[in-house]
């Protein structure tokens, strides 16, 4: 039975950096694992949480989340689990290379996507991830009530849900996210109701300086290091 005073606190993970050297915004496609300083990545925050109170693991289904999120649920004897409602952002432009100062927003090709940065019009509706990632965390909350869980996703909606449950508003420039390469984005629930969010950084002496939060993009970088934070 739930109680008011219940201390439920819930984890969402952003996933390690990513293999892609073409600098593909890969989002929901399958076959982009892990590098292997996203591995390290991984395994640093499974020892940041290896003292902690975890009963419940889940990942979105794609690859690089399931890798990040298996050294967590090992390090707790737990299985992974996996919630469809984790997944990465649907964008119009996945499979193509989309990267600060290449020219993609003055080719015509594209102006029909960009209408409506609010909604916004070129991928899956803030509010929609809304609802999914609120979904999720409920879930994980159930799941979980009076221990911890993590949850590991992606860039997007973890920005989104905190900038719902923070009361902001949902568009928004993607170079001011604060949601770093397997970062923790935390939501501590007394109850049912969500009583603070707080972020950290486990693993941040090993992401590259140009893709941390707050990091000002490399004009025109693309291949290894500036591809690796798209579609992420």
């Amino acid at each position: 039975m739930s109680s008011s005073t219940d201390i439920t606190v819930v984890h969402l993970m952003r996933h390690g950096e990513v293999e892609n050297p073409d600098g593909v915004l890969y989002g929901r496609l399958p076959g982009y694992h892990l590098s292997e300083l996203g591995r390290q990545m991984a395994d640093r925050v499974a020892e940041h949480l290896s003292p902690r109170d975890v009963t419940y693991v889940c990942a979105s289904p794609l690859e690089r989340a399931q890798e990040t999120a298996t050294p967590i649920a090992k390090a707790h004897g737990l299985d992974l689990a996996t919630d469809e409602r984790l997944i990465e952002a649907e964008n119009t432009f996945q499979g193509k290379t989309f990267g600060v100062g290449d020219g993609a927003l003055r080719r015509p090709g594209n102006w029909k996507y960009l209408v409506n940065p609010m909604k916004p019009s070129w991928g899956e509706p803030y509010i929609d991830q809304v609802v999914r990632m609120m979904g999720a965390l409920d879930s994980a909350k159930e799941r979980a009530r009076g221990h911890e869980a993590v949850l590991v996703s992606h860039q997007l909606p973890i920005w989104i849900v905190r900038s719902y449950v923070e009361k902001r508003r949902l568009w928004h420039d993607p170079r001011k996210r604060q949601c770093t390469l397997a970062s923790l984005t935390t939501f501590t629930y007394r109850g049912d109701r969500i009583v603070s969010v707080g972020y950290s950084e486990p693993a941040r002496d090993l992401v590259p300086a140009h893709l941390l939060a707050g990091a000002k993009p490399v004009k025109g970088q693309r291949g290894k290091g500036q591809g690796k934070a798209f579609g992420a």
